[in-house]
């Protein structure tokens, strides 16, 4: 990780988090504890990309960013682990499941992946600029960045082995979609034995009456995946308040 100012101690526990107090073990600390920031990218967060392909507005996911920005700054503050998440191809489009390219081209908007993209490469494709994470939270030296074929983070990646590696059993969940990637890792998560907290106001679906019902639904029964908390608790817990 980059350089860091000593922080005071973490709670062990963030009490505010529903429906338990998160992680359920009082685990948290910078050893056990990372920020996962799914698909921040260009397709997803900017005028002219994929999201905007498909017939929908990047305004709700570019309403997060300043959110999420504030627990990146604060989490690097700490020096506690960040990892972000990138949706997209390979050039060759060799890891595009035939019926996912069918669906992808199933749409209002008519776009299919590949297509070049008006930002610069081509629609969730590796390598261009409509692909790549957004500037305002673009990765520094030692925060990994996962690219991910499907919409889960770990299918088809490294990325179990990095936590694993690194130590990390909590997971703080941030990005795009709520009802897609985002609670589609945090499933991933919750098998693998991971404690997750989806972030309500650093969580965001291209409908809006889609977010609340899937942050509900991550929640219910007793925390099935995880959590659901703000911006503002997990701010606290790391005695960042003011980032």
């Amino acid at each position: 990780m980059g350089e860091h100012t000593t922080m005071p101690e973490a709670k062990k526990q963030i009490a505010a988090a529903s429906p338990y107090a998160w992680p359920h073990d009082a685990s948290l600390s910078r050893e056990t504890t990372a920020l996962v920031i799914v698909d921040m990218q260009n397709d997803f967060c900017t005028a002219g990309g994929y999201i905007e392909a498909l017939g929908y507005s990047a305004d709700p996911a570019r309403a997060i960013i300043p959110n999420i920005k504030r627990l990146l700054d604060a989490f690097r503050k700490a020096g506690w682990q960040v990892y972000h998440t990138r949706e997209g191809h390979r050039p060759d489009l060799s890891t595009l499941w035939s019926r996912t390219a069918f669906r992808a081209g199933n749409n209002p908007g008519g776009a299919t992946i590949g297509q070049p993209s008006p930002l610069g490469g081509r629609l969730l494709v590796r390598g261009g600029k409509s692909h790549d994470i957004v500037d305002e939270l673009y990765p520094i030296a030692g925060e990994p960045v996962i690219d991910k074929p499907g919409q889960g983070a770990f299918a088809h990646t490294d990325f179990e082995l990095l936590l694993r590696n690194r130590g990390i059993k909590n997971l703080v969940l941030t990005g795009v979609t709520t009802d897609v990637c985002v609670s589609t890792t945090m499933r991933e998560a919750s098998d693998r034995g991971f404690d997750c907290a989806m972030v309500r106001d650093g969580t965001a679906s291209a409908k809006a009456e889609y977010h609340d019902p899937h942050i509900n639904s991550m929640t219910e029964e007793g925390g099935i995946f995880g959590v659901n908390l703000c911006v503002a608790d997990v701010l606290e817990a790391l005695g960042t308040e003011g980032v």
